[in-house]
């Protein structure tokens, strides 16, 4: 699968390389800084099969990324899933509202990101959605 990582903090990429890696898993990562450069690697029509979105960034939030691509009718579709920090119920259902694949709470044990990242693949590979 083909996955555009969007997260501004270096310390989470490095945690994500790492885990694709001890997954060994075939997935391209594409990662972007911010939600401008997102729409950026969008926009160029590198389409990935999903988004894993951090909500707390610089310049644009992850929920005025969501809001751009749920009103785009060719970006819509891309299963979009918050990879965040934030507990607060308000974000849970303003991203469920605007229309998210899944919220995952990144967890402080490295071991326990792992394990969340390995069954975001897993049913993302089975997926008909990623299929189609």
């Amino acid at each position: 699968m083909n996955v555009l990582f969007i997260e501004d903090d270096m310390i989470e990429s490095m945690k994500m390389q790492r885990a694709i890696a001890k997954l060994q898993s075939k997935h391209t990562i594409i990662e972007a800084k911010n939600g401008e450069e997102a729409l950026d690697i969008l926009k160029e029509g590198k389409l990935p099969d999903i988004i894993l979105l951090d909500l707390n960034m610089p310049r644009m939030s992850g929920i005025e990324f969501l809001t751009i691509i749920k009103a785009d009718p060719e970006l819509k579709y891309l299963p979009t899933i918050i990879l965040t920090t934030s507990e607060n119920r308000v974000d849970l259902m303003k991203c469920f509202e605007i229309g998210i694949a899944g919220y995952i709470i990144k967890p402080l044990k490295y071991d326990d990101y792992e394990s969340k990242l390995k069954k975001v693949f897993d049913y993302w590979e089975v997926s008909e959605l990623v299929k189609a």
